[in-house]
């Protein structure tokens, strides 16, 4: 008789060996989706990558959002590369929703673990992870991951698609498939017969899957490498593009908004009989704070004008929720006290930090502050729904298609498979749009429209006052040096809110577990050999929802860490570069970018003045982010009115492989002018629980005539690429910051920079 344990043994034993069976099992194929991909007539899909049309034309699906970092050319370039396809045939189609096109990189990247690393538990906890994301992951374009998550995916897609166009060659001429070869777009046999991609595309879709196919060596690449051409660039010039912004399906209606005062808050009661004697007028409703956002009252009508006019005529009262005594003081009172009294949690420790301050000769300590920030896209927060025979359709700008599917069926209260998404170009993202509340407020509010489409518009006001802000953040650093002046232990300790817990919460309804590695990248992550070290976090608590910005905590751990090693050199007495150096023995790579930007911008030489006679000074920062290693130069001058001006910044970058040098030398300059506009400008206040900055008078960007020349040199690398989309926004603040001390002997410790 078998007893009932020996049957609960034996299947704990099962599953337990089915569950390690999976662990050790690759991440499943990324070649193919679920469902067949849609095809016009002619087109074949050879896999969910990519489509061959009878034209000629190779449509490659595109599963990242375009913002302007020109992912849709780097990714298209790569799987050209790979099918040896006419660059001029290349087309573009944003993908379905789909497993296989889930983002693994950006989540592995978050594991909390340093770069030096190279234990087993970060291999296993990568591994399982990227199995985990394939199966159960979201779609995501962000932390600077597109290329870096579909450089092999792309590629063999497309190289799995040349070895089926050359197998049809070779079975339509009785040749043998290792005798012909593919390029730009057609096949060729070594006897002279040569056919076009479009001609054999159905049949080669008739051919058997190859197994593994054979990637191209560097030295083979054609495309990947080069300058090419941004493939947007031409709708963007003549006006076709399409941005969430500028859906119009036919019967189009228009919603506007008036939202809570107060981040977060939500509709106690509202009259709108006013509201509906205007003309135009459908419909005025409650809307709730849907995932993590603010309630309000919207109006539908026939036009935008007649929606805003209507809006601004209801009458509301708010509940103001518990942000409502909220302010910039009590905000920076309650980091101040976290510091005091914390000692957080460690993220990186190296030898025994405190017995080494104790037997320092000299210490030096210093606190730094950044603000709350907001995203600023220039495109202000939009989505059009329409819900019809209990089904929906969304047309919007989305970094996360997925979840954006996921939002409108559960404020529309159908199925996932019952909404289309239409993902449109995003006039900036900055992470602004990883979050999911206007599309559920949109789909909301399309649900009583009767079947019609509605275009529902934030106001620049209302983008501003109800985003999910950049956490402020205050960091307090020690240093201790012996008496050679040589530094010997290094303390790092910050205080801020954290942002992964907020967002698992308002998206998938989960309480975040385990350290979230955004608090204190950028300050434990970083290649620094110092001899003692201890690099902390501790979480603080505020009700001010925040949310992931160009380079998250980079963006201010960066500013914090690398003045901080600027005034660590002044106090040994050490030219900033050279003490730099000195902590990068171990890591040639980092060496190598720090002193090529110090050649590059003449370091050590003296500076001419300005046209008025004004004085000059540089400043260095260097940092890692999203894989790459930035340094950066900045030529700084101080007018008579104090007003700070940059003239000049050198950036040198090692982003792995330079797929295309033009989309890399144009996200530097663009994280320059990014991180400028932040370290000069910008800041947002709080008095009871409302933002003070309304629009770009309040929340300036940095003019034209006030950007310096960006001096862009890529470091050749044979190493898989890596992220470039923000690594240019962190070291610009330090750099200005250290130029100035160099200029003026001010240490400025607080963002933005103002000059005492």
């Amino acid at each position: 008789m078998v007893k009932r344990r020996t049957v609960l043994l034996g299947g704990a034993a099962t599953a337990g060996a089915l569950v390690i069976g999976w662990g050790v099992m690759p991440p499943r194929q990324r070649l193919h989706p679920s469902d067949p991909l849609p095809q016009t007539s002619g087109q074949a899909a050879l896999n969910g990558w990519v489509k061959v049309g009878a034209d000629n034309t190779v449509t490659v699906m595109m599963a990242k959002s375009e913002m302007g970092q020109g992912a849709h050319t780097g990714l298209a370039a790569i799987l050209a590369e790979e099918l040896d396809a006419d660059w001029a045939q290349v087309r573009l189609e944003m993908t379905p929703i789909d497993d296989i096109y889930n983002n693994l990189a950006t989540v592995v990247d978050g594991l909390p673990f340093h770069p030096d690393n190279d234990g087993s538990m970060k291999a296993v906890a990568g591994w399982l992870t990227a199995k985990t994301m394939r199966e159960v992951g979201v779609m995501m374009t962000g932390g600077s991951s597109s290329i870096k998550d579909l450089w092999l995916p792309m590629r063999e897609a497309g190289a799995h698609a040349r070895a089926m166009l050359i197998r049809a060659a070779a079975a339509q001429w009785g040749v043998q498939a290792t005798e012909c070869t593919a390029n730009a777009g057609w096949v060729e046999h070594t006897a002279g017969q040569r056919a076009t991609f479009g001609e054999l595309a159905a049949l080669a879709a008739q051919q058997p899957m190859p197994g593994k196919v054979t990637l191209k060596e560097p030295a083979q690449f054609k495309l990947i490498g080069k300058p090419l051409t941004r493939i947007e660039a031409p709708s963007k010039l003549d006006g076709t593009a399409v941005f969430g912004i500028d859906a119009n399906p036919p019967g189009l209606l228009h919603a506007s908004l008036v939202m809570c005062p107060t981040r977060g808050g939500k509709v106690a009661r509202f009259d709108a009989a006013a509201a509906q004697k205007l003309p135009g007028v459908k419909h005025v409703l409650e809307v709730a704070p849907y995932h993590g956002g603010t309630g309000g009252v919207a109006v539908i009508a026939d036009t935008p004008w007649h929606a805003k006019k209507a809006a601004a005529a209801v009458t509301v009262e708010w509940d103001h929720g518990p942000a409502a005594t909220l302010s910039s003081e009590t905000v920076m009172a309650r980091l101040t006290q976290a510091l005091d009294e914390a000692k957080g949690f460690g993220y990186h420790s190296a030898g025994d930090v405190d017995a080494a301050m104790q037997g320092a000769a000299t210490t030096i300590t210093a606190d730094y502050r950044a603000p709350y920030l907001a995203h600023a896209a220039l495109e202000p927060i939009n989505c059009t729904v329409q819900f019809k025979d209990g089904a929906a359709t969304v047309w919007t700008s989305t970094q996360v298609p997925g979840l954006a599917r996921r939002a409108a069926a559960k404020a529309l209260g159908i199925d996932d498979e019952k909404v289309t998404v239409h993902q449109l170009l995003l006039g900036g993202g900055f992470g602004r749009r990883l979050e999911a509340d206007y599309v559920a407020q949109a789909a909301a509010i399309a649900k009583v429209a009767g079947g019609a489409p509605v275009q529902t518009l934030w106001s620049r006001e209302q983008d501003t006052q109800h985003d999910f802000y950049r956490p402020a953040c205050m960091a307090r650093f020690k240093a201790g040096f012996d008496a050679q002046g040589q530094l010997v232990a290094w303390n790092n300790v910050s205080v801020g809110q954290a942002i992964v817990p907020q967002v698992l919460v308002r998206t998938f309804g989960l309480a975040g577990a385990g350290p979230d590695k955004t608090t204190s990248e950028g300050a434990f992550d970083q290649p620094y050999e110092w001899p003692h070290a201890r690099i902390a976090h501790e979480i603080v608590d505020l009700p001010l929802p925040v949310g992931f910005w160009r380079s998250v905590g980079h963006s201010h751990q960066a500013f914090f860490k690398e003045s901080f090693v600027d005034e660590a050199a002044a106090a040994a007495k050490q030219d900033p570069v050279a003490f730099r150096a000195a902590l990068l023995q171990k890591h040639p790579r980092h060496l190598k970018v720090l002193q090529k930007a110090a050649e590059l911008a003449d370091w050590g030489k003296p500076l001419a003045p300005g046209a008025a006679g004004e004085k000059r000074a540089r400043g260095v920062a260097l940092h890692q982010s999203f894989g790459s290693i930035v340094a950066q130069v900045a030529e700084v001058s101080v007018g008579a009115d104090k007003a700070i001006r940059v003239h000049r910044v050198v950036c040198v970058v090692d982003c792995g492989a330079a797929i295309n040098p033009n989309l890399i030398a144009q996200q530097m300059e663009s994280g320059v002018v990014f991180g400028l506009t932040a370290a000069l400008y910008g800041e947002i206040t709080l008095k009871d629980g409302q933002v003070q900055q309304s629009n770009f008078h309040d929340v300036p960007l940095l003019r034209m005539a006030d950007c310096p020349r960006v001096e862009t040199h890529i470091i050749d690398s044979a190493e898989p690429p890596e992220g470039v989309g923000e690594p240019g926004v962190p070291p610009i603040a330090p750099a200005v910051a250290n130029a100035l001390f160099a200029l003026t002997g001010q240490r400025l410790r607080a963002l933005p920079l103002k000059l005492a």
